[in-house]
Protein backbone atom coordinates (compact mmCIF):
# COMPACT_ATOMS: atom_id res chain seq x y z
CA UNK A 1 0.00 0.00 0.00
CA UNK A 2 0.91 3.71 -0.43
CA UNK A 3 2.25 5.71 2.43
CA UNK A 4 1.59 9.00 3.11
CA UNK A 5 4.84 10.17 1.82
CA UNK A 6 4.27 8.77 -1.74
CA UNK A 7 0.66 10.27 -1.83
CA UNK A 8 2.16 13.64 -0.79
CA UNK A 9 4.97 13.65 -3.56
CA UNK A 10 2.67 12.17 -6.36
CA UNK A 11 0.00 14.95 -5.45
CA UNK A 12 2.83 17.88 -5.74
CA UNK A 13 3.80 16.27 -9.23
CA UNK A 14 -0.28 17.89 -10.21
CA UNK A 15 0.03 21.09 -8.05
CA UNK A 16 2.96 21.89 -10.67
CA UNK A 17 1.87 20.17 -13.89
CA UNK A 18 -1.99 22.36 -13.53
CA UNK A 19 -0.07 25.32 -12.28
CA UNK A 20 2.03 26.08 -16.08
CA UNK A 21 -1.09 25.16 -17.51
CA UNK A 22 -3.33 27.26 -16.14
CA UNK A 23 -1.18 30.09 -16.61
CA UNK A 24 -0.61 28.80 -20.15
CA UNK A 25 -4.07 28.72 -20.43
CA UNK A 26 -5.46 31.32 -19.26
CA UNK A 27 -2.65 34.21 -19.82
CA UNK A 28 -0.92 33.33 -22.80
CA UNK A 29 -3.62 35.65 -25.34
CA UNK A 30 -3.35 38.29 -22.59
CA UNK A 31 0.17 38.48 -22.93
CA UNK A 32 0.72 38.39 -26.23
CA UNK A 33 -2.27 40.21 -27.29
CA UNK A 34 -2.81 42.67 -24.58
CA UNK A 35 0.50 43.98 -23.28
CA UNK A 36 2.46 43.04 -26.57
CA UNK A 37 0.41 44.30 -29.01
CA UNK A 38 0.18 40.71 -31.18
CA UNK A 39 -2.89 40.82 -33.67
CA UNK A 40 -5.87 38.71 -31.75
CA UNK A 41 -6.73 37.31 -35.05
CA UNK A 42 -3.46 36.16 -35.18
CA UNK A 43 -2.93 34.65 -31.44
CA UNK A 44 -6.08 33.03 -32.24
CA UNK A 45 -4.90 31.17 -35.13
CA UNK A 46 -1.72 30.13 -33.06
CA UNK A 47 -3.55 28.90 -30.51
CA UNK A 48 -5.83 26.83 -33.09
CA UNK A 49 -2.86 25.34 -35.15
CA UNK A 50 -1.34 24.18 -31.93
CA UNK A 51 -4.22 22.04 -30.61
CA UNK A 52 -4.71 20.38 -34.21
CA UNK A 53 -0.67 19.52 -33.81
CA UNK A 54 -1.33 18.07 -30.45
CA UNK A 55 -3.54 15.83 -32.39
CA UNK A 56 -0.63 13.76 -34.01
CA UNK A 57 2.36 15.00 -31.11
CA UNK A 58 0.61 13.24 -28.39
CA UNK A 59 0.04 9.61 -29.93
CA UNK A 60 3.45 9.58 -31.15
CA UNK A 61 5.03 10.29 -27.32
CA UNK A 62 2.85 7.99 -26.07
CA UNK A 63 4.38 5.41 -28.84
CA UNK A 64 7.93 7.18 -27.85
CA UNK A 65 7.35 6.30 -23.85
CA UNK A 66 5.72 2.97 -23.85
CA UNK A 67 8.72 1.61 -25.88
CA UNK A 68 11.27 3.15 -23.26
CA UNK A 69 13.40 1.34 -21.43
CA UNK A 70 15.92 2.49 -18.38
CA UNK A 71 17.09 1.35 -15.60
CA UNK A 72 14.02 3.97 -13.86
CA UNK A 73 11.69 2.68 -15.85
CA UNK A 74 9.98 4.12 -19.05
CA UNK A 75 7.46 7.06 -17.02
CA UNK A 76 10.23 8.90 -14.79
CA UNK A 77 12.65 9.90 -17.18
CA UNK A 78 10.29 11.48 -19.88
CA UNK A 79 8.37 12.72 -16.81
CA UNK A 80 11.62 14.68 -15.53
CA UNK A 81 12.98 15.36 -19.48
CA UNK A 82 9.60 16.66 -19.93
CA UNK A 83 9.23 19.21 -16.88
CA UNK A 84 12.87 20.65 -17.57
CA UNK A 85 12.03 21.41 -20.97
CA UNK A 86 8.34 22.17 -20.22
CA UNK A 87 9.81 25.15 -17.45
CA UNK A 88 12.40 26.38 -20.04
CA UNK A 89 10.43 26.96 -22.88
CA UNK A 90 7.13 28.32 -20.27
CA UNK A 91 9.75 31.24 -19.18
CA UNK A 92 10.92 31.83 -22.76
CA UNK A 93 7.23 32.52 -23.92
CA UNK A 94 6.54 34.87 -21.02
CA UNK A 95 9.85 36.91 -21.86
CA UNK A 96 9.46 37.71 -25.14
CA UNK A 97 12.63 39.99 -26.35
CA UNK A 98 10.71 43.55 -25.94
CA UNK A 99 12.35 45.18 -29.10
CA UNK A 100 10.42 42.46 -30.80
CA UNK A 101 7.53 43.49 -33.14
CA UNK A 102 5.17 42.45 -36.28
CA UNK A 103 6.03 39.32 -38.01
CA UNK A 104 9.06 38.46 -35.90
CA UNK A 105 6.65 38.90 -32.35
CA UNK A 106 3.95 36.42 -34.31
CA UNK A 107 6.92 34.27 -35.21
CA UNK A 108 8.07 33.69 -30.99
CA UNK A 109 4.91 33.89 -30.12
CA UNK A 110 3.77 30.72 -32.51
CA UNK A 111 7.38 29.04 -31.88
CA UNK A 112 7.01 29.40 -28.23
CA UNK A 113 3.73 28.25 -28.07
CA UNK A 114 3.89 25.08 -30.32
CA UNK A 115 7.39 23.97 -28.64
CA UNK A 116 5.49 24.28 -25.21
CA UNK A 117 2.85 22.42 -26.29
CA UNK A 118 4.99 19.38 -27.40
CA UNK A 119 6.93 19.26 -23.93
CA UNK A 120 3.94 19.53 -21.75
CA UNK A 121 3.12 16.29 -23.51
CA UNK A 122 6.15 14.68 -23.18
CA UNK A 123 5.66 15.24 -19.54
CA UNK A 124 2.08 15.10 -18.98
CA UNK A 125 1.49 11.35 -20.87
CA UNK A 126 3.82 9.32 -18.39
CA UNK A 127 2.15 11.55 -15.62
CA UNK A 128 -0.92 9.99 -15.31
CA UNK A 129 0.16 6.68 -17.31
CA UNK A 130 2.59 5.99 -14.64
CA UNK A 131 0.02 5.23 -12.26
CA UNK A 132 -0.38 1.31 -12.59
CA UNK A 133 3.36 1.19 -12.20
CA UNK A 134 3.15 1.78 -8.53
CA UNK A 135 -0.08 1.19 -7.50
CA UNK A 136 -1.85 -2.26 -6.66
CA UNK A 137 -5.09 -1.41 -8.53
CA UNK A 138 -8.74 -1.33 -6.93
CA UNK A 139 -9.26 0.72 -3.73
CA UNK A 140 -5.87 2.46 -4.11
CA UNK A 141 -5.43 3.39 -7.43
CA UNK A 142 -8.86 4.66 -7.38
CA UNK A 143 -8.18 6.93 -4.60
CA UNK A 144 -4.02 8.14 -5.90
CA UNK A 145 -6.22 9.35 -9.36
CA UNK A 146 -8.89 11.56 -7.42
CA UNK A 147 -6.13 13.26 -4.98
CA UNK A 148 -4.17 14.04 -8.37
CA UNK A 149 -7.12 15.52 -9.91
CA UNK A 150 -7.91 17.66 -6.56
CA UNK A 151 -3.89 18.44 -6.62
CA UNK A 152 -4.05 19.45 -10.08
CA UNK A 153 -7.59 21.43 -9.52
CA UNK A 154 -5.40 23.17 -6.40
CA UNK A 155 -2.49 23.91 -9.05
CA UNK A 156 -4.85 25.70 -11.19
CA UNK A 157 -6.70 27.52 -8.52
CA UNK A 158 -3.52 28.81 -7.16
CA UNK A 159 -2.58 30.29 -10.45
CA UNK A 160 -5.76 31.91 -11.16
CA UNK A 161 -5.70 33.76 -7.54
CA UNK A 162 -2.20 34.46 -7.57
CA UNK A 163 -1.39 35.63 -11.21
CA UNK A 164 -2.83 38.85 -11.18
CA UNK A 165 -1.95 39.34 -7.63
CA UNK A 166 2.08 38.58 -8.23
CA UNK A 167 2.55 40.42 -11.87
CA UNK A 168 1.88 44.40 -10.56
CA UNK A 169 3.81 43.50 -7.80
CA UNK A 170 6.82 42.42 -9.21
CA UNK A 171 6.57 44.06 -12.11
CA UNK A 172 6.73 47.45 -9.50
CA UNK A 173 9.59 45.93 -7.63
CA UNK A 174 11.60 44.87 -10.71
CA UNK A 175 10.40 46.38 -13.56
CA UNK A 176 12.19 50.15 -13.25
CA UNK A 177 11.83 52.72 -16.28
CA UNK A 178 10.99 52.15 -19.42
CA UNK A 179 13.82 52.41 -21.71
CA UNK A 180 13.49 55.49 -23.97
CA UNK A 181 13.33 53.52 -26.82
CA UNK A 182 10.37 51.66 -25.94
CA UNK A 183 8.22 53.79 -24.31
CA UNK A 184 6.07 54.42 -27.15
CA UNK A 185 5.32 51.13 -26.94
CA UNK A 186 4.85 50.49 -23.48
CA UNK A 187 3.20 52.57 -21.91
CA UNK A 188 1.64 52.58 -18.14
CA UNK A 189 0.81 49.29 -16.90
CA UNK A 190 2.25 47.57 -20.12
CA UNK A 191 6.41 47.72 -19.28
CA UNK A 192 5.26 46.62 -15.53
CA UNK A 193 2.99 44.11 -16.25
CA UNK A 194 5.73 42.59 -19.21
CA UNK A 195 8.46 42.58 -16.47
CA UNK A 196 6.00 41.06 -13.54
CA UNK A 197 4.61 37.92 -16.12
CA UNK A 198 8.11 37.64 -17.19
CA UNK A 199 10.12 37.29 -13.21
CA UNK A 200 6.32 35.31 -11.71
CA UNK A 201 6.37 32.80 -14.81
CA UNK A 202 10.47 32.13 -13.49
CA UNK A 203 8.90 31.83 -9.93
CA UNK A 204 6.28 29.28 -11.45
CA UNK A 205 8.97 27.33 -13.44
CA UNK A 206 10.92 26.60 -10.80
CA UNK A 207 8.21 25.12 -8.54
CA UNK A 208 7.32 22.80 -11.07
CA UNK A 209 10.97 21.23 -11.59
CA UNK A 210 11.08 21.02 -7.50
CA UNK A 211 8.02 19.34 -7.57
CA UNK A 212 8.59 17.08 -10.46
CA UNK A 213 12.01 16.02 -8.75
CA UNK A 214 10.22 15.23 -5.68
CA UNK A 215 7.65 13.03 -7.73
CA UNK A 216 10.34 11.03 -9.71
CA UNK A 217 12.57 10.57 -6.26
CA UNK A 218 10.02 9.44 -3.94
CA UNK A 219 7.84 7.26 -6.64
CA UNK A 220 9.64 3.98 -7.64
CA UNK A 221 7.89 2.20 -11.20
CA UNK A 222 7.68 -1.49 -11.60
CA UNK A 223 10.06 -1.93 -14.46
CA UNK A 224 7.58 -4.69 -15.54
CA UNK A 225 4.45 -2.52 -16.50
CA UNK A 226 3.26 -2.04 -20.03
CA UNK A 227 1.96 0.42 -21.39
CA UNK A 228 -0.18 0.10 -24.40
CA UNK A 229 0.08 3.34 -26.65
CA UNK A 230 -2.37 3.78 -29.24
CA UNK A 231 -2.18 4.99 -33.04
CA UNK A 232 -3.78 7.93 -34.16
CA UNK A 233 -6.24 5.01 -36.08
CA UNK A 234 -6.53 2.96 -32.80
CA UNK A 235 -8.10 6.29 -31.31
CA UNK A 236 -10.53 7.20 -33.87
CA UNK A 237 -11.32 3.68 -34.72
CA UNK A 238 -12.15 3.04 -30.93
CA UNK A 239 -14.51 6.08 -31.15
CA UNK A 240 -16.57 5.35 -34.03
CA UNK A 241 -16.78 1.70 -32.75
CA UNK A 242 -18.34 3.54 -29.57
CA UNK A 243 -20.88 5.81 -29.42
CA UNK A 244 -21.19 6.75 -25.91
CA UNK A 245 -17.34 7.50 -25.53
CA UNK A 246 -18.30 9.72 -28.68
CA UNK A 247 -21.16 11.21 -27.08
CA UNK A 248 -18.82 11.63 -24.08
CA UNK A 249 -16.07 13.41 -26.02
CA UNK A 250 -18.63 15.84 -27.76
CA UNK A 251 -19.72 16.69 -24.40
CA UNK A 252 -16.20 17.40 -22.90
CA UNK A 253 -15.13 19.11 -25.35
CA UNK A 254 -18.41 21.82 -25.66
CA UNK A 255 -18.18 22.09 -21.57
CA UNK A 256 -14.59 23.00 -21.89
CA UNK A 257 -14.99 25.21 -24.53
CA UNK A 258 -18.28 26.99 -22.54
CA UNK A 259 -15.83 27.32 -19.59
CA UNK A 260 -12.62 28.75 -21.33
CA UNK A 261 -14.34 31.26 -23.43
CA UNK A 262 -15.43 32.62 -19.76
CA UNK A 263 -11.92 31.87 -18.41
CA UNK A 264 -10.20 33.82 -21.47
CA UNK A 265 -12.66 37.19 -21.31
CA UNK A 266 -13.12 37.58 -17.76
CA UNK A 267 -9.93 39.56 -17.27
CA UNK A 268 -10.97 41.66 -20.23
CA UNK A 269 -14.59 42.27 -18.22
CA UNK A 270 -12.72 43.29 -14.94
CA UNK A 271 -10.57 45.62 -16.80
CA UNK A 272 -12.70 47.17 -19.47
CA UNK A 273 -15.68 46.44 -18.47
CA UNK A 274 -16.27 46.84 -14.56
CA UNK A 275 -13.13 49.26 -14.81
CA UNK A 276 -12.02 51.69 -11.82
CA UNK A 277 -8.64 52.03 -11.30
CA UNK A 278 -8.28 49.21 -8.83
CA UNK A 279 -9.85 46.50 -11.04
CA UNK A 280 -7.14 44.36 -10.65
CA UNK A 281 -8.35 43.37 -7.08
CA UNK A 282 -11.73 42.99 -7.75
CA UNK A 283 -10.28 40.21 -10.54
CA UNK A 284 -8.12 38.45 -8.08
CA UNK A 285 -11.09 38.32 -5.24
CA UNK A 286 -13.60 36.50 -8.10
CA UNK A 287 -10.56 33.95 -8.88
CA UNK A 288 -10.06 33.45 -5.70
CA UNK A 289 -13.42 32.30 -4.58
CA UNK A 290 -14.16 30.71 -8.02
CA UNK A 291 -11.56 28.50 -7.49
CA UNK A 292 -11.98 27.83 -3.72
CA UNK A 293 -15.32 26.74 -5.22
CA UNK A 294 -14.41 24.42 -7.77
CA UNK A 295 -12.32 22.62 -5.65
CA UNK A 296 -14.87 22.41 -2.73
CA UNK A 297 -17.14 21.44 -5.68
CA UNK A 298 -15.42 18.67 -6.29
CA UNK A 299 -14.16 17.63 -2.80
CA UNK A 300 -17.75 17.72 -1.08
CA UNK A 301 -21.10 19.15 -3.92
CA UNK A 302 -20.47 16.50 -5.65
CA UNK A 303 -20.55 13.37 -2.83
CA UNK A 304 -23.48 15.36 -1.33
CA UNK A 305 -25.58 15.42 -4.51
CA UNK A 306 -24.59 11.72 -5.13
CA UNK A 307 -24.57 10.32 -1.30
CA UNK A 308 -26.58 12.51 0.46
CA UNK A 309 -29.67 13.58 -1.86
CA UNK A 310 -29.28 10.06 -3.77
CA UNK A 311 -29.07 11.42 -7.56
CA UNK A 312 -27.93 9.46 -10.55
CA UNK A 313 -24.73 10.84 -12.32
CA UNK A 314 -26.81 11.58 -15.30
CA UNK A 315 -29.89 13.65 -13.04
CA UNK A 316 -26.18 15.60 -11.19
CA UNK A 317 -24.93 16.79 -14.43
CA UNK A 318 -28.11 18.02 -15.56
CA UNK A 319 -28.05 20.20 -12.38
CA UNK A 320 -24.72 21.11 -12.85
CA UNK A 321 -25.62 22.35 -16.09
CA UNK A 322 -28.59 24.17 -15.39
CA UNK A 323 -26.59 25.92 -12.23
CA UNK A 324 -23.62 26.74 -15.21
CA UNK A 325 -26.72 28.83 -17.41
CA UNK A 326 -28.39 30.38 -14.28
CA UNK A 327 -24.89 31.73 -13.58
CA UNK A 328 -24.45 33.28 -17.03
CA UNK A 329 -28.09 34.47 -17.51
CA UNK A 330 -27.51 36.11 -14.22
CA UNK A 331 -23.75 37.61 -15.13
CA UNK A 332 -25.80 38.97 -18.40
CA UNK A 333 -28.56 40.78 -16.51
CA UNK A 334 -26.35 42.02 -13.77
CA UNK A 335 -23.85 43.46 -16.02
CA UNK A 336 -26.54 44.94 -18.39
CA UNK A 337 -28.59 46.73 -15.41
CA UNK A 338 -25.27 48.44 -15.03
CA UNK A 339 -23.94 46.67 -11.33
CA UNK A 340 -20.73 47.50 -10.58
CA UNK A 341 -20.29 45.70 -7.17
CA UNK A 342 -17.71 42.73 -7.37
CA UNK A 343 -18.95 40.83 -4.69
CA UNK A 344 -22.19 40.72 -6.69
CA UNK A 345 -20.77 39.04 -9.44
CA UNK A 346 -19.34 36.60 -7.14
CA UNK A 347 -22.78 35.01 -6.87
CA UNK A 348 -23.11 33.85 -10.81
CA UNK A 349 -19.16 33.28 -10.04
CA UNK A 350 -19.81 30.39 -7.87
CA UNK A 351 -22.08 29.10 -10.05
CA UNK A 352 -20.30 28.31 -12.77
CA UNK A 353 -16.77 27.09 -11.09
CA UNK A 354 -19.12 25.12 -9.09
CA UNK A 355 -20.92 23.25 -12.19
CA UNK A 356 -17.23 22.96 -13.47
CA UNK A 357 -16.29 20.87 -10.54
CA UNK A 358 -19.17 18.90 -10.25
CA UNK A 359 -18.72 18.50 -14.36
CA UNK A 360 -14.78 17.21 -13.97
CA UNK A 361 -16.19 14.82 -11.83
CA UNK A 362 -19.00 13.52 -13.46
CA UNK A 363 -17.38 13.34 -17.53
CA UNK A 364 -14.48 11.19 -15.56
CA UNK A 365 -17.12 9.05 -14.18
CA UNK A 366 -18.76 8.85 -17.55
CA UNK A 367 -15.80 7.74 -19.45
CA UNK A 368 -14.60 5.12 -17.44
CA UNK A 369 -18.66 4.16 -18.05
CA UNK A 370 -18.06 4.24 -21.92
CA UNK A 371 -14.75 1.61 -21.34
CA UNK A 372 -17.44 -1.14 -20.08
CA UNK A 373 -19.96 -0.35 -22.73
CA UNK A 374 -17.15 -0.76 -25.59
CA UNK A 375 -16.02 -3.81 -24.40
CA UNK A 376 -19.43 -5.51 -24.28
CA UNK A 377 -20.38 -3.78 -27.58
CA UNK A 378 -17.08 -4.76 -29.51
CA UNK A 379 -15.56 -7.69 -27.63
CA UNK A 380 -12.63 -4.94 -26.73
CA UNK A 381 -11.26 -3.20 -23.95
CA UNK A 382 -10.09 0.55 -25.10
CA UNK A 383 -9.14 1.72 -21.88
CA UNK A 384 -5.51 3.15 -22.64
CA UNK A 385 -7.32 4.89 -25.94
CA UNK A 386 -10.21 6.32 -24.55
CA UNK A 387 -8.64 8.11 -21.79
CA UNK A 388 -5.50 9.32 -23.70
CA UNK A 389 -7.96 11.02 -26.07
CA UNK A 390 -9.46 12.89 -22.87
CA UNK A 391 -6.08 15.13 -23.04
CA UNK A 392 -6.40 15.88 -26.37
CA UNK A 393 -10.13 17.05 -26.86
CA UNK A 394 -9.76 19.26 -23.65
CA UNK A 395 -6.56 21.18 -25.61
CA UNK A 396 -9.14 20.84 -28.22
CA UNK A 397 -11.45 22.67 -26.48
CA UNK A 398 -9.40 25.16 -25.29
CA UNK A 399 -7.65 26.11 -28.84
CA UNK A 400 -11.47 26.41 -29.89
CA UNK A 401 -12.48 28.41 -27.23
CA UNK A 402 -9.01 30.63 -27.43
CA UNK A 403 -9.79 31.33 -30.99
CA UNK A 404 -13.40 32.48 -30.46
CA UNK A 405 -12.49 34.42 -27.61
CA UNK A 406 -9.33 36.25 -30.04
CA UNK A 407 -11.90 37.11 -32.65
CA UNK A 408 -13.96 38.65 -30.50
CA UNK A 409 -11.24 40.89 -28.62
CA UNK A 410 -10.28 41.80 -32.62
CA UNK A 411 -14.36 42.90 -33.56
CA UNK A 412 -14.76 44.84 -30.08
CA UNK A 413 -11.21 46.55 -30.31
CA UNK A 414 -10.71 45.90 -26.91
CA UNK A 415 -7.37 47.12 -26.04
CA UNK A 416 -6.29 50.16 -24.22
CA UNK A 417 -4.36 52.27 -26.58
CA UNK A 418 -5.08 56.25 -25.15
CA UNK A 419 -3.06 55.48 -21.51
CA UNK A 420 0.02 58.21 -21.48
CA UNK A 421 3.41 56.59 -20.12
CA UNK A 422 3.13 58.22 -16.23
CA UNK A 423 -0.57 57.31 -15.79
CA UNK A 424 -0.30 53.95 -14.14
CA UNK A 425 -4.18 54.16 -12.56
CA UNK A 426 -5.91 54.43 -15.86
CA UNK A 427 -9.40 53.36 -15.88
CA UNK A 428 -9.60 51.36 -18.90
CA UNK A 429 -13.16 50.88 -18.93
CA UNK A 430 -13.54 55.32 -19.79
CA UNK A 431 -11.49 54.10 -22.91
CA UNK A 432 -14.01 51.42 -24.51
CA UNK A 433 -17.37 52.34 -25.25
CA UNK A 434 -20.79 51.32 -24.77
CA UNK A 435 -21.34 48.79 -27.51
CA UNK A 436 -17.97 47.14 -26.93
CA UNK A 437 -18.70 46.23 -23.56
CA UNK A 438 -21.86 45.16 -24.40
CA UNK A 439 -20.46 42.57 -26.79
CA UNK A 440 -17.82 41.58 -24.59
CA UNK A 441 -21.00 40.39 -22.09
CA UNK A 442 -22.71 38.55 -25.05
CA UNK A 443 -19.28 36.55 -25.51
CA UNK A 444 -18.61 35.59 -22.69
CA UNK A 445 -22.28 34.49 -21.36
CA UNK A 446 -24.57 33.77 -24.57
CA UNK A 447 -22.25 32.23 -26.48
CA UNK A 448 -21.34 29.55 -23.45
CA UNK A 449 -24.73 29.24 -22.85
CA UNK A 450 -25.81 28.68 -26.57
CA UNK A 451 -22.91 25.83 -26.82
CA UNK A 452 -23.73 24.26 -23.26
CA UNK A 453 -27.58 24.21 -24.82
CA UNK A 454 -26.16 22.60 -27.63
CA UNK A 455 -23.87 19.99 -26.09
CA UNK A 456 -27.18 19.50 -23.65
CA UNK A 457 -29.12 17.88 -26.27
CA UNK A 458 -26.69 15.49 -28.03
CA UNK A 459 -26.07 14.35 -24.54
CA UNK A 460 -29.95 13.84 -24.00
CA UNK A 461 -30.29 12.52 -27.21
CA UNK A 462 -27.46 9.76 -27.24
CA UNK A 463 -26.26 9.15 -23.85
CA UNK A 464 -27.75 5.41 -22.58
CA UNK A 465 -25.26 4.74 -19.91
CA UNK A 466 -27.50 5.18 -16.69
CA UNK A 467 -26.73 3.47 -13.47
CA UNK A 468 -29.36 0.65 -14.30
CA UNK A 469 -27.79 0.54 -17.85
CA UNK A 470 -24.25 0.35 -16.35
CA UNK A 471 -25.37 -2.26 -13.58
CA UNK A 472 -26.55 -5.06 -16.49
CA UNK A 473 -23.10 -4.20 -18.17
CA UNK A 474 -21.21 -5.08 -15.54
CA UNK A 475 -23.52 -8.34 -14.78
CA UNK A 476 -22.79 -9.55 -18.50
CA UNK A 477 -19.27 -8.88 -18.75
CA UNK A 478 -19.13 -10.66 -15.38
CA UNK A 479 -20.90 -13.65 -16.93
CA UNK A 480 -18.95 -13.36 -20.24
CA UNK A 481 -15.41 -13.64 -18.47
CA UNK A 482 -16.62 -16.40 -16.12
CA UNK A 483 -17.94 -18.35 -19.32
CA UNK A 484 -14.23 -18.09 -21.12
CA UNK A 485 -12.57 -19.26 -17.63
Amino acid sequence: MLGLKEKVSYGLGAVGKDMVYMLSASYILYYFQDILGVSAVAMGVILLVARVFDAFNDPIMGVIVAKTKTRWGKFRPWLLIGTLTNAAILFLMFAAPPALDGQGLVAYAAVTYILWGVTYTMMDIPYWSMIPAFTSGGKEREGLTTLARSCAGVGSAIVSIVTMIAVPMLGKMLGGSVPAELASRYPGKQWLELTGFRYFTLAVAILFVLFTVITCLVIKEKSSVNMKAASIKEMFKALVQNDQAMTVVVTIVVINVALYITSNLVLYFFKYDLGGTDWNAGYVLFNTVGGGTQILAMMILYPFLRNVLNLNNIKIFYVSIGMSIVGYVALLAMASCGVNSVPMFLVPGVLVMASAGVNNVIITVFLANTVDYGELKNNRRDESVIFSMQTFVVKLASGIAAFIASLALSVLNLKNLSCSTDDINIDFAATVDASSKMGLRMVMTVIPILVLICGLFVFKKNFILTDKKIEEINWELSERRNSIQ
